[in-house]
């Protein structure tokens, strides 16, 4: 009888790195700043997952990247960016639950992140993906996705071409974003020399079989079908990333 393989492995919430900064709670997939994992540096060209908690009246200061390929998906609350490229105007771009922002660092760019309310936290996601082209003009680019344009489905977010009205990224990779309860399904294909990560943002969903809860992750390393079912108020974000 030949040995099934599991290709697939779950990295539980509870096991990611946690930064509390006071007006910041942090939990890092990967190594990031303090937090330092040898076994879990990135995935592919997948660098950074952080999910964020930003307490009112607070936020990130000025400061630089470059040669990175930022996504900030927001989940709760309301973000204010401002960066060097005066992108938004003098206001800065407020992103909100639905939006979908890119922000290409290229050969360098200054920006900063802030909640401006009172008394209501940000809850966001801040995601890096490794560029496959270095030292570009940086750029912006921003777009609303409903929920019911990620209701039992996976809706492509982000990708290497724009294609489907995703955000451009320099990147051999695409995201989708999904919302599943209840019957609602989907499957993905992985191709060959790819491989997948799943990140749950909320709620519970079963993905290749395995029940995962907010803040878990699955990382898929062979080429077949990803099925997603049985979600209870979830949302999810799939990566579809160069081996």
């Amino acid at each position: 009888m030949s040995e099934v393989i599991d290709h697939s492995q779950v990295r539980r919430s509870a096991d990611r790195g946690y930064a509390e900064h006071g007006w910041l709670k942090s939990f890092h997939s990967f190594s990031f700043a303090e937090y330092n994992d040898p076994n879990h540096m990135h995935f592919g060209p997948l660098r950074v997952i952080n999910e964020d908690l930003v307490a009112p009246s607070s936020g990130f200061s000025t400061h630089g990247h470059r040669d990175m390929e930022i996504i900030t998906y927001v989940l709760e609350g309301e973000l204010t960016h401002k960066d060097s490229m005066s992108s938004g105007g003098d206001q800065g771009a407020v992103i909100r639950p639905g939006d979908v922002q890119r922000m290409s660092a290229g050969r360098g760019v200054l920006h900063s992140e802030f909640n401006r309310s009172d008394d209501k936290p940000v809850h966001l996601l801040q995601i890096w993906i490794m560029p496959n082209v270095y030292g570009v003009e940086p750029s912006y680019e921003e777009r609303r996705f409903s929920d019911e344009d990620k209701r039992g489905r996976l809706r492509l977010v982000a990708s290497g071409d724009g294609r489907d009205g995703s955000v451009l990224m320099h990147a051999n990779a695409a995201l989708y974003a999904g919302r599943f309860d209840g019957s609602e399904t989907a499957t993905h294909r992985i191709g060959e020399g790819r491989i997948a990560y799943v990140h749950v943002a909320r709620g519970t969903v079963v993905v290749d079989g395995k029940t995962l809860d907010a803040g878990d992750a699955l990382k898929i390393v062979a080429a077949g079908d990803v099925v997603v079912a049985a979600g209870r108020a979830s949302e999810i974000l799939l990566f579809d990333l160069e081996a």
